[in-house]
């Protein structure tokens, strides 16, 4: 059972001089070992995928063609995006993993795809003889198991090297969607090139034009098929990131369930346009909708899940006097933690407001620490996190704190008005009525018999005395 450490009246600023029993000892990493040179190799490596699929994507598509595709490929990228973000805003996670994302779906994993797709299906079609067949294959078969594997990579990636911010189903939803999104950028720009090119080879124009066909199927009507097939496997990654055992076996079955769902699924939509005329449109009903409506409740529900888990955790942290009271329920509600940040712009300008940000996702990250302690979760460095967590959100505080409890006066339930209690009938010897003491009878007695209880008409809202608003106290003020 996790316990809260009690807060300090001080708190250091600069790091521990050394362990505990002795001197830190004073390690050099080796030079492959440092974090610059990694960032360095990966993003060496996403730039070259870059170069080299928007040199293949230009030759297929020609100049025009690739401009074209670009202009149409990219507008249903920011809402994707906003939409994987705004799932995230519980416990907002880096951006940076969010860009290597993206970069990888749109750079690497589309270098992958369309080198491998092409490589295979050209060998089916030599060996069997038979091209028309090799591209159903390769449609079908190839094609789901190469791109859902490598947008899979991506996910896998995060999950080994960037373990603290993939905690559960949501950062494996965020992290595959955003992956997919990347993915399905570079895919448009493929078609929509293509589709224009025809078009120019044809002299079609016009709402009737492979074009605007190809954009209403690929941008208008299934935008999110991509991050729907790579979510499966995000989803897979996250219940294994949940899982409280540490057995091999059971980390390895989920997320390569969730990848074998993926291309099932991936490999469904991709055969859809041989069942006939109105195959597509069967299986968009049938299986797209559905399963999209389906993925977009559970994560929806997992989200409010994770709120409930901010407000259930943080209370001992309260008993500590590391939180006000007040702000369990305010960081457990995105109205409330919104207010707060407002206010916070308010009266104290943007750095405020992102301090405010700061603090609600560091609280966050560490009411869900303290659930993965009580569910037996956590690793060995709990203590250490929770200490790091607690020292960020002590250093915060001053100008968090006020901006919380603000919010929470605003978002907060009104009281139950409860009537007052009915008399108590008479019963035994009390339903004796004594006789009445008429206070001219006996001068000496200073108090008059009380009158009796008459209920009184609750005033009206507009009657009742307002309180003075909270937002006319600056506590930002110096």
């Amino acid at each position: 059972m996790a316990t809260s450490p009690p807060h300090p009246t001080t708190y250091p600023s600069g790091p521990p001089s050394g362990p505990p029993g002795g001197p830190l000892r004073n390690t050099h990493p080796h030079w492959w070992q440092r974090p610059w040179v990694r960032y360095g190799a990966l993003t060496t490596l996403l730039a070259l995928s870059g170069l080299v699929i928007l040199a293949l994507v230009r030759e297929e598509t020609g100049t025009q063609g690739f401009l074209v595709g670009l202009g149409l490929a990219i507008l249903p990228v920011p809402l994707l995006l906003a939409a994987f973000r705004w799932l995230d805003r519980v416990e907002p996670g880096p951006w940076r993993n969010l860009l290597f994302c993206f970069a990888w779906g749109a750079c690497a994993a589309a270098l992958i795809a369309i080198v491998a797709n092409s490589f295979a299906t050209q060998w089916i079609a030599t060996a069997t003889a038979d091209p028309d067949g090799a591209d159903t294959l390769g449609a079908t078969v190839i094609a789901p198991v190469v791109e859902e594997s490598a947008k899979a990579a991506a996910v896998l990636l995060v999950f080994l090297f960037r373990r603290r911010d993939f905690t559960g189903i949501v950062d494996g939803v965020v992290i595959a969607g955003v992956t997919a999104t990347g993915f399905a950028f570079t895919e448009n720009i493929l078609y929509l090139g293509n589709a224009f090119g025809t078009d120019q080879l044809t002299g079609d124009g016009g709402i009737a034009s492979v074009t605007v066909a190809t954009f209403f199927v690929r941008v208008v009507m299934s935008p999110f098929a991509h991050p729907l097939f790579t979510v499966l496997t995000g989803i897979g990654f996250g219940v294994a990131a949940l899982r409280p055992d540490r057995r091999p076996a059971p980390r390895v079955l989920l997320p390569l369930t969730g990848l074998l769902l993926a291309m099932g699924m991936h490999a469904l939509w991709n055969g859809s346009s041989t069942l006939g005329d109105y195959g597509f449109f069967a299986v968009y009903a049938a299986f797209m909708v559905p399963a999209f409506g389906l993925l977009t409740w559970l994560v929806i529900w997992t989200r409010q899940r994770e709120l409930r888990t901010v407000r259930t955790e943080l209370p001992p942290y309260v008993a500590a006097g590391w939180l006000s009271p007040p702000e369990p329920y305010a960081l457990g509600s995105m109205r409330a933690r919104r207010i707060a940040r407002e206010y916070a712009r308010r009266y104290a300008g943007r750095p405020a407001a992102r301090t405010v940000a700061r603090y609600e996702a560091y609280a966050t990250s560490l009411a869900f620490l303290r659930h993965r302690a009580r569910h037996g979760r956590a690793g060995a460095d709990f203590a250490v996190r929770e200490r790091e967590l607690l020292r960020e959100l002590w250093s915060r505080h001053e100008l968090a704190r006020p901006a919380l409890e603000h919010a929470a006066r605003i978002t907060a339930p009104p009281l139950p008005v409860v009537p007052p209690p009915a008399p108590w009938p008479p019963y035994g010897p009390a339903a004796t009525p004594h006789p009445q003491v008429h206070p001219q009878a006996h001068p000496q007695t200073p108090y008059a018999a009380p009158a009796p209880y008459q209920p009184q008409p609750h005033p009206l809202p507009h009657q009742q005395p307002q309180p003075q608003p909270y937002y006319e106290y600056n506590p930002y003020r110096s």
